[in-house]
């Protein structure tokens, strides 16, 4: 390979030389014979491509812009009178550059297919070629380019993917052991759906079975929700058809069954751009982690003692209250709300948001109407720092406006206020009216190292209704209740379900919420957060506060969490307070040794928890991960409870695999064992076949590598090419630059990759196709003789399974990766017949497996 390497170098020095004027390219500098040097007119002429097209990235005045196929030609410099290959582009290429057109001279008669000089038409141009690094770089006047906001992303560049079939499913479940019996839950998601074009169509259901240890069972299937959507470049924004949700930012957010039309911010670049929600808890023990949104179950999980943070919640809908309950293995469970709804923002000057929607109330829950619904809303950018918003909801028994103000306030922070008034009529056929008034206030001290995320006050008076209130049959009672409210008996639960209980004589009176994060430096950071809800006829209110405190000493970290959460009709409170400590002893025992691709860490972990009844929990256990991507995670846990319950543990294991993420635990205490397990995984089914992978985003990107098997991609924990070559790389950025890459150190010693990256633009929903060129092959080195003597330096090899040329270097040695076992070459040095040869070849099946096969080609 040394004379590879050299070969290469004295290409660069001649590519380099002869690119000045002042130079020329003299063939006695690579060999004092000419015949043994081929035709490097190219070269010579101050190119370091020959003429042709290839892919190249493009830059725009320092800024990257796109990968596309660029021309290169043969073009006379004027001012040094000497032929250069440089590249040239299609007048339709360099409107998709940014660069206006239509206001050139040069190119205003131009078709758009039409190939131009960038330098010969754009006066005070350059452009430039890195042949290293693929890259094109045009300086281009600003005078002729658009005026586009910096991350700005033309729509021609948007990918809407292909047509696919898709379905993301997440199977769990456990089985407990007692002494009078055993009980067994298993959860099923299932979300399909069909791409065609720039429609997506969506459907998901899912399914809950219980085996009570008295023998009997309850299985259910449910389903939550179909829609249809779209984006409309024209209207920045996207068409929802079917089960949706409307915006929270005025008004409550209700379930819809309906047309809704709204504008998307993700079309805007970031540089103009103005929730599903992280959920974080406490559990005594070994506990299943439930989450509802408008009385569906979402999700399902298992989770050991102590604080727990769930991250890839997949919500049903783009808003509405997240009601997560914990159930601790001896059955006793705790509940809290997690309001999920965003907040009116401040828009830029001239910028307007909107959102329409119509169609009927859709609750999952049986005690509700569903009467024909309609809601408008917006929000106007003025000047001055000011955002005008409002909007109305109507229906038979309710009538709504909003309108408010929001302000920048510059160092004092941001400030909004509204007013909302309603007409409502009730169940019992009693009518009211009311207004709200709510303010919301959000502040970063960055010196102080303070963010008040969200401040926010309402007021409301007597007669003031929302209109989920007026949708309800009765005036009071429980909403809908399910299985999950039996035990493991199969019994009713005693304790009442506060969370799951209205009232509409207590109306709505004022309701505070706040949310502060504080660094201390050095010292860590704490966060404070809770809603309080007070009511009218009633000194009672529902209150949800948590607090913590987090910090590091020598890579140790350890954090103190509170939990509070009473609701109006709970006599007593749920009170958890936690320490956690991790001690990072992987890194330790390995000294820092970070040898390999990823470090498998392990950490050492102690937890202790005490709710309201005294009850204490402590725990000791390990974690970390293993393999050589680290899709392994393992996690031991012993701990003991007091008051008589003794003894518990638990051990889980979970792998992030390239069909599928798996998990498997098990776990016991003083009176039940328990296995639980997980199956989460995607599916698509395309015009090439079915791929399977980890379980899908809302847009993903199709690896497409056909011939390059089992080849891992960057940043992307498990997932690997499949049989065929291809693979699913899940949650891409709509309307942004989605780096793909393959990790080329895992392709075996047969597969080469002509370019390991790709960039794609997707819309929301897609399935972006991510294209890479592999070739299959051997990787030879063959020395080239036509007679007695080497092949001529710089001659072109083409053939033998591969569509790329490769050049010959000295002493007739050429390295052809791709290379098919047999077949035939052509060498060609000239322009004349006498100039090329043949090479036929046949690999020593000895050699097959060797990483480079090196041999000689005789050339006819």
């Amino acid at each position: 390979m040394k004379n590879v390497t050299r070969i290469s170098g004295v290409l660069f020095l001649a590519v380099n030389y002869s690119a000045h004027a002042e130079y020329r390219f003299n063939p006695a500098f690579l060999a004092s014979d000419p015949s043994a040097i081929a035709d490097l007119g190219h070269l010579q002429s101050g190119g370091d491509v020959a003429p042709g097209k290839y892919k190249v990235d493009v830059y725009v005045n320092g800024s990257f812009v796109s990968s596309m196929p660029i021309t290169f030609v043969s073009l006379k410099n004027k001012s040094t009178d000497q032929e250069e290959i440089k590249p040239v582009f299609s007048v339709a290429q360099l409107a998709l550059l940014g660069i206006r057109t239509n206001t050139i001279e040069a190119f205003k008669q131009k078709e758009s297919s039409d190939i131009v000089s960038v330098e010969e038409g754009i006066p005070s141009s350059k452009v430039t070629f890195d042949l290293r690094s693929l890259r094109v770089d045009l300086s281009i006047p600003q005078i002729v380019m658009r005026n586009d906001a910096r991350g700005y992303i033309p729509p021609e560049q948007w990918d809407q993917g292909i047509n696919a079939l898709l379905l993301n499913y997440n199977l769990t479940g456990n089985k407990d052991w007692y002494d009078s019996g055993a009980a067994q839950s298993n959860f099923l998601s299932l979300q399909s759906g069909l791409n065609l074009g720039a429609w997506r169509l969506r459907d998901s259901t899912t399914w809950n079975r219980n085996e009570y240890t008295s023998g009997e069972s309850q299985s259910k299937w449910e389903h939550i929700s179909t829609y249809v959507e779209r984006d409309i470049e024209s209207l920045k924004g996207e068409l929802t058809a079917g089960d949706t949700s409307t915006r929270g930012d005025i008004f409550d957010s209700y379930p819809l069954r309906g047309v809704k039309v709204e504008s998307d911010e993700n079309m805007l670049p970031d540089s103009l751009r103005g929730f599903a929600p992280t959920i974080k808890g406490i559990a005594r023990g070994n506990a299943k982690v439930t989450i509802r949104q408008n009385n569906y179950l979402v999700y399902q999980t298992y989770v050991p003692g102590g604080a727990f943070e769930i991250n890839d919640l997949f919500p049903t809908s783009s808003s509405g209250d997240l009601q997560v309950t914990v159930t601790e293995s001896d059955g006793s469970t705790h509940t809290f709300t997690v309001p999920y709804s965003s907040v009116p923002g401040l828009q830029r000057e001239g910028h307007i948001t909107y959102s329409v929607s119509a169609g009927k109330y859709h609750s999952g829950n049986d005690t509700q109407d569903d009467p024909d619904v309609a809601q408008a809303t917006f929000m106007w950018g003025l000047g001055l720092g000011y955002t005008f918003y409002g909007g109305t909801q109507m229906s038979d028994n309710y009538q709504s406006v909003a309108v408010g103000v929001g302000k920048n306030l510059g160092v004092l922070g941001a400030l909004s206020a509204d007013l909302t008034s309603a007409n409502s009529t009730l169940s019992d056929g009693s009518k009211h009216s009311g207004q709200s008034v709510r303010f919301l206030y959000a502040k970063s001290l960055n010196e102080l190292g303070t963010t008040f995320n969200i401040t926010g006050y309402r007021y409301s008076t007597e007669g003031f209704y929302t209109l989920a209130d007026t949708t309800y049959k009765d005036m009071s009672g429980y909403n809908s209740s399910d299985d999950d409210s039996l035990d493991d008996t199969g019994d009713k639960n005693d304790e009442p379900d506060y969370a799951n209980y209205y009232d509409l004589w207590y109306t709505k009176k004022g309701k505070l919420q706040m949310s502060i994060n504080q660094s201390i430096g050095g010292w860590g950071s704490f966060y404070i957060s809770g809603t309080e809800q007070t009511y009218w006829h009633t000194d009672n209110k529902d209150t949800y506060f948590q607090a913590g405190y987090s910090s590091s000493f020598n890579d140790v970290t350890y954090s103190i969490n509170y939990n509070y959460n009473k609701y109006m009709s709970q006599p007593v409170a749920d009170q958890i307070v936690s320490m956690n400590v991790s001690v990072p002893i992987g890194k330790w025992l390995m000294h820092g040794d970070n040898s390999g691709s990823h470090v498998n860490n392990a950490y050492l972990t102690s937890n202790t928890s005490t709710d309201h009844d005294g009850r204490t929990t402590q725990s000791t256990g390990i974690s970390g991960t293993l393999l050589d991507e680290g899709n392994l995670n393992y996690n031991v846990q012993q701990g003991y409870t007091n008051q008589g319950e003794g003894l518990n543990g638990n051990a889980n294991l979970s792998y992030n695999g390239a069909y599928n993420n798996m998990t498997v635990g098990y776990s016991y205490d003083h009176d039940s064992h328990q296995v639980n397990y997980g199956l989460a995984g995607g599916v698509i089914l395309h015009r090439n076949g079915i791929t399977f992978g980890q379980p899908l985003g809302d847009t993903n990107i199709l690896v497409a590598a056909p011939g390059a098997v089992g080849v891992g991609l960057e940043n992307n924990r498990g997932v690997k090419t499949d049989w065929r070559g291809y693979a699913i790389v899940p949650y891409a950025s709509t309307y942004r630059l989605n780096r793909v890459a393959l990790n080329t150190q895992s392709l075996d010693t047969h597969t080469d990759i002509e370019s390991s990256v790709v960039n794609v633009v997707p819309t929301p929903g897609a399935v972006v196709r991510a294209r890479f060129t592999a070739h299959t092959g051997e990787r030879v080195l063959m020395t080239l003789l036509h007679g007695n003597r080497p092949v001529p330096f710089g001659a072109m090899v083409t053939g033998g399974g591969r569509k790329e040329a490769a050049i010959v270097g000295d002493d007739g040695q050429v390295y052809l990766p791709g290379l098919v076992d047999s077949g035939s070459l052509l060498a060609q040095w000239g322009s004349s017949k006498d100039d090329q040869c043949v090479i036929t070849y046949e690999i020593p099946e000895a050699k097959v497996e060797e990483p480079i096969v090196r041999m000689n080609g005789q050339c006819q």
